[in-house]
């Protein structure tokens, strides 16, 4: 009996951790896989624990190039999405003009539509102007996508952000400039945070839309389909394990300032 009612008072806790250990199955395997000596190339099972692979990351300077690359793309498309998606998102929510609702549903077109048709559009696009394929048409064709998700994540924050507080601050004299450096940005910042991770995030495993404008230039997804058909090499999942253990490593930091930063406001609230 006890363990039933102990059953049937977490039962939703259960199923809630049964669901976060599926999804974090494969990255544990990828992590594992890391520290893994394989028996052959094409040999993905656990055969004997090395450290090789951290102390050596790079297997070839071509996978290290490709990251590099990678990660240059990702951060040029991340900071123009972000930029262009915020302002998007603060003109969608705080003003009324005409074809409003019309904007709103373009939004969304990137998102839905599947990346194959997008990326053969977007090819056709880039041939018929003559522009060459390279580092900037994928530059472009990221940030076409990363914008959607920028402003849709931006939204969500401003939308529930609370308009008084702004108020309260040009009611004491602050100025339009003031309130929004001490009080909007501020509040919605973790929202930007959080979107350009996912614009990078993104980015950086892109493939099917890199590979119809990449031309000559090799990403690190690129690089990791066409390594694939040789014997993908162990050090591929040393790169994976370490951006998802940065990642996890930003959300932290961010989780822990918004804790910190509650807590001081708690604090300093009775004087």
């Amino acid at each position: 009996m006890r363990l039933s009612r102990w059953l049937a008072d977490r039962w939703v806790m259960i199923v809630a951790l049964l669901v976060l250990g599926y999804l974090a199955l494969p990255i544990l395997v990828v992590a594992a896989l890391s520290f893994n000596r394989p028996s052959s190339r094409l040999s993905y099972d656990f055969n004997e624990f090395t450290l090789d692979n951290w102390r050596q990351p790079c297997a070839t300077s071509d996978m290290c190039d490709a990251v590099v690359r990678s990660v240059q793309i990702g951060f040029i498309a991340t900071v123009v999405a972000t930029v262009l998606g915020t302002l998007m998102a603060f003109a969608l929510v705080r003003h009324r003009f005409r074809g409003r609702s019309g904007i709103n549903v373009l939004i969304f077109l990137p998102m839905a539509t599947p990346e194959l048709v997008m990326g053969t559009s977007l090819l056709a696009l880039f041939v018929s102007a003559g522009v060459p394929q390279g580092f900037w048409t994928i530059v472009i064709a990221h940030v076409m996508f990363c914008v959607s998700f920028v402003v849709v994540t931006v939204k969500a924050r401003l939308a529930g952000m609370d308009r008084r507080l702004e108020e309260a601050a040009m009611d004491l004299y602050a100025s339009e400039w003031q309130t929004f450096r001490r009080i909007t940005l501020p509040l919605v910042l973790p929202g930007i945070v959080a979107a350009a991770l996912l614009a990078f995030s993104l980015s950086f495993d892109d493939f099917i839309i890199t590979n119809f404008n990449a031309g000559t230039t090799v990403t690190f997804p690129m690089y990791v389909w066409g390594a694939a058909q040789r014997g993908i090499p162990p050090q591929v999942n040393v790169i994976g394990t370490a951006m998802f253990a940065v990642a996890l490593l930003l959300v932290g930091l961010s989780s822990l300032r918004g804790r910190r930063a509650r807590r001081a406001n708690l604090l300093a609230g009775p004087s």
